[in-house]
């Protein structure tokens, strides 16, 4: 029951992503873009949402067992984006889709090791986001986290899996490549999500 929950939760978070990527679809400025994707997050850490490229970054807070909930929640994930992306493409605004098709071509030509590394920077700015909300201590500052981290991974081109996981919907670009993309990406977003709590235990072990 309690990874059902998870899964619906997961559902939730990945329509989130979707409408944030949707807005970044819309608007022609690239800055712009940017600014709105942050619905996303910003839904996502308010109503508590299950976020793969969130909860990879509290690994190492967690037993053994958390690696099933992350798997739930990417599929979760999964399936929130592409049902959102679906049904955007049987409405009157499905015209973004040409975006998307030119967004996902320019995703799928770029070689694996980009990919990786792209994803690493992404959760790195992930995990700026969702830990200030989480641990700042003035209001405002937790929006600003969210606000900074979002809009500059999206304006830097980095790669976000769930984010992907829409575009790829809209664009009707998947197949094997496809697959293969956004496995490496997640496996970046694991990385760069893990990265800097990483580096944080280490520190606060020395120093104990």
């Amino acid at each position: 029951m309690e990874k059902f929950r998870i899964f619906l939760s997961s559902i939730l978070a990945g329509m989130a992503i979707a409408i944030g990527g949707i807005a970044n679809l819309t608007l022609e400025n690239k800055v712009a873009g940017a600014i709105f994707f942050t619905a996303g997050l910003f839904t996502v850490c308010v109503f508590g949402f299950h976020l793969f490229t969130g909860k990879v970054c509290y690994v190492f807070e967690n037993k053994a067992g958390y690696i099933i909930d992350l798997i739930v929640i990417w599929l979760g994930n999964l399936a929130g984006a592409v049902i959102t992306g679906f049904l955007i493409l049987q409405t009157r605004i499905s015209g973004i889709n040409e975006k998307a098709i030119t967004m996902a071509a320019n995703k799928l030509s770029q070689s694996p090791l980009s990919v990786f590394i792209l994803g690493i920077f992404c959760n790195i700015m992930i995990y700026i986001a969702v830990e200030g909300y989480r641990s700042c201590k003035h209001e405002i500052g937790k929006y600003l986290a969210i606000f900074f981290g979002v809009t500059v991974f999206v304006l830097c081109g980095f790669e976000h899996c769930v984010a992907n996981m829409f575009y790829l919907t809209m664009a009707n670009a998947w197949d094997q490549k496809a697959l293969l993309f956004l496995l490496i990406n997640t496996a970046g977003n694991i990385v760069g999500g893990m990265l800097i709590p990483g580096i944080r235990l280490v520190i606060n072990k020395d120093k104990t």
